[in-house]
């Protein structure tokens, strides 16, 4: 589903010089799978993961998406593209003068979707993440896990094959993160959903990936499989995120 090829990124540092935040990664995503993105802050897997639907644009490197690279695309062309991605933000990133549906329905507008097909779309994806009785309120009116909920709904909304999640539990407790990681891995079993995760905490891996990609320094150190909710850890750094766990 999604393919990197040599992707790399850098960012103009104060002082003039640049900072590499990814460094030729080639990685392969496939097709209904839940993949992490791990590793310590500043390791580059926010970076990749917008690279991805290309919020951040590569320096070089070519980015596939079920087979087509969101690199060649016209303005237009790309944002039809990013209607098969969704996305879903570490600190929610909900309208707060819009109601729980209306938040929902916000992309299915600027895709020009009927009226009658978002309010019937909008109330299924309130029903996958049980948020259905939550319709009329604002966020304000939510907790922390609520206004994910909305997000992973927002995200779910235009029927994705990608959903990315940016640190989707980093701001939550470990029992709303679990109930977070638990709606992501409904999603992915249910729909077949392709879902990216990036996250610092090796228990989020074991708990919903299948395989992870351990980044440092803006490089992959290695590439894990998951299995049972144990991590097949072979480098040191690794191994010591297992351990901390």
């Amino acid at each position: 589903m999604i393919h990197l090829h040599a992707v790399n990124k850098r960012f103009r540092r104060p002082d003039g010089g640049w900072f590499n935040a990814v460094e030729d990664i080639s990685l392969s995503i496939a097709r209904g799978e839940v993949f992490g993105l791990i590793g310590f802050s500043g390791a580059g897997k926010s970076t990749l993961l917008r690279l991805i639907n290309l919020l951040e644009r590569p320096e070089s490197g070519a980015v596939l998406v079920d087979q087509q690279d969101l690199t060649a695309l016209s303005a237009s062309e790309l944002r039809r593209a990013r209607q098969n991605i969704g996305m879903v933000f570490q600190q929610f990133n909900l309208l707060a003068n819009r109601t729980v549906a209306q938040n929902v329905a916000f992309p299915l507008e600027i895709a020009g979707w009927d009226r009658d097909k978002i309010a019937a779309r909008v109330r299924e994806c309130l029903e996958v993440v049980s948020l259905s009785d939550r319709a009329e309120h604002f966020p304000a009116q939510l907790s922390g896990g609520q206004k994910q909920r909305v997000g992973i709904a927002r995200a779910l909304a235009s029927h994705p094959k990608v959903i990315l999640a940016d640190e989707p539990t980093s701001a939550l407790d470990p029992k709303t993160t679990q109930s977070i990681l638990d709606c992501l891995q409904q999603i992915n079993q249910r729909f077949g959903v392709t879902v990216v995760i990036v996250t610092h905490e090796m228990g989020v891996v074991r708990s919903i990936c299948q395989r992870a990609a351990l980044l440092d320094h803006g490089r992959i150190v290695e590439v894990m499989d998951v299995v049972n909710g144990t991590v097949d850890a072979r480098s040191d750094l690794a191994r010591s995120l297992v351990e901390a766990a």
